[in-house]
């Protein structure tokens, strides 16, 4: 069992940032890898990125990249999103999820509970 919390998230004005974390009650999250989703209003859930244990990162969606980092917080054992350059498209709620090998297609078992993240001007 892995219990995922999310914290982050909020209202930004388009060009800002964000930085949305996730972490595990009671354990480290160093040695798992994690993934990024989110699901736009009216539309499908979405894989957006991945990190590997190893810290190896994969980006799933090109809308994102350039602008969203996937990383470990190593003295927080926590895996974060830090998302620059905000644009009402990135408006939705973002998930963090177990992402074992970081496959594109893979559904988590483990999920947080999802953040709230708009994006208006």
């Amino acid at each position: 069992q892995l219990d995922l919390v999310q914290s982050g998230g909020g209202l930004v004005q388009p060009g800002g940032s964000l930085r949305l974390s996730c972490a595990a009650s009671g354990e480290s999250l160093e040695h798992y890898a994690i993934g990024w989703f989110r699901q736009a209003p009216g539309k499908g859930r979405e894989s957006l990125m991945c990190i590997l244990s190893t810290g190896g990162t994969i980006t799933f969606v090109n809308s994102v990249k350039g602008r969203f980092t996937v990383g470990r917080d190593k003295a927080k054992s926590t895996v974060f999103l830090q998302m620059n350059n905000l644009a009402p498209d990135d408006t939705a709620v973002y998930y963090c999820g177990d992402h074992p090998g970081c496959y594109r297609d893979y559904v988590p078992v483990f999920w947080g509970q999802g953040t709230q993240v708009t994006v208006f001007s």
